[in-house]
Parts: structure tokens; sequence; C-alpha cells
């Protein structure tokens, strides 16, 4: 680190216009990001997708479709009116097919009815394709656009919308915040800056990896938040070490010194967060696989700035870092910070019980939880898009019924005796599942009740040709199309199960299975049967580093556990706070990825506070060999500076609660709630009652070769 010091303060104006035009490059490439971002980013690589492909490619079901929903507000002449927006609607671009409602009046009831609008395969311009079909649709009275793209377009504009109403809440309340912690507005805007260029950078870089990829709408609130509340945190321990280093030294050494140990800390703040980001690659579900994408991307930009951009811009402004001060701060919160170490290191064991009590209440929700995967139900009220869909689906859907597609091959024509015979069975034997309502068919479609029928038939050119097109909706290619609905919806456990147990089902030919009760199966399951094993790396990865950084093997235990904790009461509380509608919020289902990404970022955050105290008691006790000295002055030594990144962090996340696209009030909260009890019931009562209850075990390292004098922290606290 002290090469790397002499090193940047050697070339610190080269770094900064190196920094300047880095800018201004990936700042022209961000604003073309929201073009990059398409649908939620559920997806799998699977059966379900593979069955996509073949409704698609075999038997010409759309691959995305726009629906009209009209209303009957009492206009005259309402069918006229249907029948010249659809006629409007044939000549835009792109639009394939049209169903109209005149035409089958299974898609009309009283005075509401829809159309669908077929896209081509190949269309690719989705937004310029709705944008034209509003602009019809505008002309008309009653007339209201939906569907699954103008949903995942809907999205993507409230996540636009959502990360400027959180930037006009966070950004000012973290500068308030700095004001307080530094007093001076030159050291409060420097954060802020280096954070802007953070994120506007990663999210250039994230648009060329747009090129190349898929990629989730949510990354457009995720990215910006993990980037705003890293940087700004990082640039708040960097700005406050490097102060105190000013006031004895000039800025050259007072740089070499903050980076030496700010700087060490930084690196292996961000590591922690790096390492539980990374770990979310292992499932393979596009939305894990983008967010964390992402968010290591902004992570290494974050330190990337931290170590190279925030020191040339503290070097060139020298001692006016501290100019046009506001507030005068006076730093007596060592004193307090101590005075209150003192009172818990008397009562560690009634703190510890009444914490673990604390959080085990905020646990016990937890059971009620109700994981759903974001559909709809994400976009808010006030979107012409979901009211219509929902009204569509209220009006012509079943509210407990879905559909699965099974897609049978055999060798030999499906029209031969054997296989009408084969046919027959199939049906029969997926009509024994209790949940199954209807299998349709050859035999359901028309009025032949048996294979023995339908293959005489088959054997009169007359009858043959006026069977032909029922033939061609369930036969393409030698592929047997059977559709199949049952009688619970899509994301039911008994749906999935259903699936799960039709894919070890020996039907005698070759079958597959699709339909959106497999796309939740495939989805659930590759979370569920991953999930352990990205925990897992997280809790080795965190163990090993902070077992080497710390030379201790109860240290990095205790931290583990207590985030596992501290992490499982948010669970609950998010529980309480959305499934039950607390503060006025609508009642919601938890967003299949929240546990996920709350769990694999906080994780990692939360290591980089235990790291920053851990780091202040350990130099204290390889100085005095007295846990409970090391432990007060640790405590009181650095709970400023926690309590001051933690304030921020939650400012930054919690803006997000003021959005409205569901998962990302979710996650913003999350993250905030996760943070507070970790900077408060854990970091501050937690951690020095059990350091105070295990005294010199904590330092209890089975593999030293050297005294403990001798070993000095690998971290020291900024």
């Amino acid at each position: 680190m002290d090469k790397m010091a002499s090193a940047l303060i050697k070339s610190n104006k080269w770094l900064l216009s190196i920094w300047v035009i880095i800018f201004v490059a990936f700042g022209y490439y961000a604003l073309d990001l929201p073009s990059k971002l398409e649908g939620d980013g559920f997806r799998t690589t699977g059966e379900y997708e593979e069955v996509e492909d073949t409704l698609n490619d075999k038997f010409d079901f759309p691959t995305s479709t726009i629906l009209l929903l009209f209303e009957d507000q009492n206009i005259d002449d309402w069918e006229e009116d249907i029948q010249n927006v659809l006629t409007e609607m044939k000549e835009v671009q792109s639009i394939e097919t049209v169903l109209s409602p005149l035409e089958d009046d299974t898609m009309m009831d009283g005075k509401v009815a829809y159309a669908a609008l077929h896209l081509e395969e190949e269309a690719t311009d989705k937004k310029r394709i709705i944008e034209d079909v509003r602009s019809i649709a505008d002309s008309y009275k009653g007339v209201a656009v939906t569907g699954e793209p103008v949903i995942s377009e809907d999205i993507n504009k409230a996540s636009q919308d959502d990360l400027k109403t959180a930037e006009l809440i966070g950004l000012p309340v973290a500068l308030l915040m700095l004001l307080f912690a530094f007093g001076s507005v030159v050291a409060s805007l420097v954060p802020i800056l280096v954070g802007g260029i953070t994120v506007v950078t990663a999210l250039g870089v994230l648009t060329l990896i747009g090129e190349q990829m898929n990629l989730s709408v949510f990354l457009l609130n995720v990215v910006p938040m993990i980037g705003l509340a890293l940087s700004i945190d990082f640039a708040l321990l960097f700005i406050n070490r490097y102060r105190e280093e000013l006031a004895n030294h000039n800025s050259t050494a007072a740089i070499r010194t903050t980076i030496v140990t700010a700087g060490r800390s930084i690196l292996f703040s961000a590591m922690c967060v790096f390492i539980g980001l990374g770990a979310m690659m292992v499932i393979q579900v596009d939305i894990f696989q983008t967010i964390a994408l992402g968010g290591m991307v902004v992570v290494f930009i974050a330190v990337l700035s931290a170590l190279t951009l925030l020191p040339s811009i503290l070097y060139l402004l020298g001692g006016n870092i501290n100019k046009w001060r506001v507030l005068k701060v006076k730093d007596q919160s060592v004193g307090r910070w101590r005075t209150f170490a003192k009172w818990v290191m008397k009562r560690p064991i009634v703190l510890t019980v009444v914490s673990v009590i604390v959080l085990g209440i905020g646990i016990l929700p937890i059971q009620q939880m109700n994981l759903s995967i974001p559909t709809i139900s994400a976009l808010p009220d006030s979107y012409e898009s979901r009211s219509a869909y929902e009204t569509i689906e209220e009006t012509f859907l079943s509210p407990e019924e879905s559909q699965v597609f099974l897609l049978a091959e055999r060798n030999g024509d499906w029209t031969e005796e054997d296989g009408l015979s084969q046919w027959e069975d199939l049906k029969q034997e997926i009509e024994e599942e209790p949940l199954v309502s209807e299998v349709a068919t050859l035999f359901s479609t028309t009025e032949l009740s048996s294979s023995d029928e339908a293959f005489l038939a088959l054997q009169q050119d007359d009858t043959k040709a006026q069977l032909q097109p029922v033939l061609d909706r369930f036969i393409q290619e030698g592929t047997l199309l059977l559709p199949v609905t049952i009688d619970v919806k899509a994301d039911t456990e008994e749906a999935q199960q259903l699936v799960r147990d039709w894919k070890d089902k020996d039907f005698g030919v070759t079958v597959r299975i699709g339909g959106q009760p497999k796309f939740n199966q495939e989805i659930y399951d590759e979370i569920y049967n991953n999930l352990w094993l990205s925990i897992a790396i997280i809790l080795v990865s965190t163990f090993t580093i902070l077992m080497l950084a710390f030379r201790s093997i109860l240290i990095p235990l205790k931290a583990i556990l207590m985030n596992i904790l501290g992490l499982t009461s948010t669970f609950g509380i998010l529980v309480l706070v959305f499934q039950n509608g607390l503060f006025g919020l609508p009642e919601a289902d938890i967003a299949l990825m929240l546990p996920v990404l709350v769990f694999s970022l906080v994780f990692g955050l939360s290591m980089d506070y235990e790291v920053f105290l851990i780091s202040r008691i350990h130099e204290y006790y390889v100085e005095t060999k007295d846990n409970h000295y090391a432990t007060v002055e640790g405590l009181a030594n650095t709970s400023k500076i926690i309590t001051s990144a933690a304030l921020i962090m939650i400012v930054i996340t919690g803006a997000f609660a003021f959005t409205n696209v569901m998962p990302v009030k979710q996650i913003g909260i999350g993250i905030a709630i996760a943070i507070f009890i970790d900077a408060t019931i854990i970091r501050l009562l937690l951690v020095p009652s059990l350091m105070k209850l295990l005294g010199s075990l904590n330092w209890w390292f089975p593999f030293k070769k050297k005294s403990a004098s001798s070993i000095k922290s690998k971290s020291q606290t900024p």
C-alpha cells in the first residue's frame, strides 16, 4: 500500500485527467442504459424455455403479445370503434396478426372486450411499437394498452422515475449528514461527487455489457443504490482519516498515511461485499446473474475511485478540504462512547439476553413469509397497463386455473392407428390427475370419441380434409401438443409439484413440459437448490478472511452468527411490514429475489463495520493484552464513524422506500433495516457483550507461531 500511495501522489494530476475522460466517455453511454434493459430477469435455461421455443417455431405461438382493453363507456357504436381501432393497428409495423373480439365471442363479456396484437418474431424495437399502439389507442375513448411487453416497458419507466425520486430524497439528506459529520461544505461535497462519478461510470460500463447479454430492469435501481451507498461510505472513512492526519502533517504525508490505513480497510470491506455479490452467480437465474454482475462492476469502480480519484481530489485540495465551514464540530463523542462502552461491559449477560430476545421477536414472523415472482403487482396502481391487465384477468381468465403444455414425441406418425391410440392413452392418463380439469385433444375438440373412430375418419379423404386444421393445431413435424388446464394457480406449490411429478413420470413416450407452472417450478427449484451453495461460499470465504485478519477462530464465528441472526430478524420484520401492510403500505408478497439479494449484499456490508470495530479492538489488545480495555477503547474510538457510515447507508437505501416499484421498495427498505439492526443491536450491544464474556478466548488461534505481541493487525481502522 505504501508503494501505491507514492505512485498516486506522483501522478495525481494524470489520474484526475483520466477520471474526467472516463466520466465523460462512460457518462455518454450511461444515458442509453434504460434502452438495454428488458424484462424482470426471471429467466433460466431449462425445459420451459425449450418448450416455449418449440411452441413459437412449430405451433406459431406468439413470442410477444400486446393486449388492448375495450370498455363500453356509453360510447355510440362501440363495436364500430373497436373495428376502427383494430384496422389502424394492422397498419403498425411489426404487428403480425390481430385477434378481434368481434370475431371471437370469448373475448367479449358484456361491456368489456379485449384484442390481442401478436408481434413478429423478429420484432426488436418494442418501445417504438408500443408508442405507435398507444398513439392510436389514445385517440379513442375507453381503450387501454397492456400485455407483457407494455408492462416491461412501464416497469423500466417506473424504475427511472424511482431512481430520480430516491436521489432527490437520499442525496440531500446524505449531504446534510455529511455536514454534521465534517462541518465543512467542501468535505461534505467530495463524497457526493465521488459517488456520482462512480455510479455514472458503472452504468456506462453496464450499457456496453448490455450489448452482449440481457439485463434486468431492476439493475437500474440496485446498482445506483449500491454504488452511492458504498462510495459515500468509503469516502466518509477516507476523508475522516485524512483530516485527522492533516491536523498533524502536510497533505503529502496525510494522503500517504490515509491510503496505507483507510485504503487497506476499504479494500478489505470491498472484498467482503464483492464475495457476497459474486456468490449469487451460482444461481442460474438472469436476475441474480445480472445484479451480481452489476453489483461487482459498481463495487470494483467504487474501490477504484476511492483509492485513486478520491486521494487525487484530496491532494489537490490540501487544507482546503476544511473550507467553507458552516458547523463547528467538536469531537467530544469519544468520551461519550467510552462511557457507553463501559456501561455495556458491566452488564454483558443481561444485554446479550435482551438483544437475542429482541432479534428473536423479529424472527418470529418469518414462518409466514410468502415468496413470489414479481409480476404485474410490481407496478404501481396508477399505471394503466396494470389496471387494464387486471381487468382482463378478472373478466376473462379463471382466477383458480392455469395451463400446462405437454409436448410428446414418438417413433412414428401420431395419425397412425397405434399413434392415435397412444394419444388417447396419454389423454386418459393425464386426466387421472385430480388437479386436471381439461386436456385439449383431437377427441375433445371434435365429435370423435375414440382413437378407433379417429383412425377410420382419417382413412376417408373428405373427413380427413375436414379434420386437418384440427390436426395441425395439435401436431407439427412429429411433435404432439397437449394443452392441459389445471385447477390451481400457476404460482402455487401444488402446480409446481404436479409438473415435477410429470417430469419423473414414464408416459411411454418422450414428454417435455412447459407453461407458467413449469416456469415457476424451474425458477424456484434453481434458487432453492443453489441457495445453500451461495450461502456456503459467503460464509466460508468470510470466515477465512476474518480468521486470517484477526488470528482468531471465535471472532469470525461470532461475526457470522450475529450477521445471520440480524438478517433473519430483518426478513421477519419485512414480512410484518409488507405482507401485513403496515405503515399504509399495500399488502404484497415478498419478492422472490429479496432474501438472496439482501443476504448477499448486507452480509458483506456488515462485515465492513465488523472489521472497523474489531481491527481497533485487536490493535489495543495487541498493545495491552487487556481484553476489557481493548473492547472499551475500540468501541469508543470507532462508534462515531461506524454510526455515521451506517446512517448514510440507511439514508441512501432507505430513500427507495418512497419509490413505486414494489420489489425495489422492498430491497431498499430491507437493506436499510438490516444495516440499522447491525449498527445498533449487534455492533453496539452484542459485539462488546460477547467480547467481554469470552475474554481472552476471543483471541484463541491454534495455528499461532508467534506471540501475540509480535503480530500486527492486518487491517487498521481509518
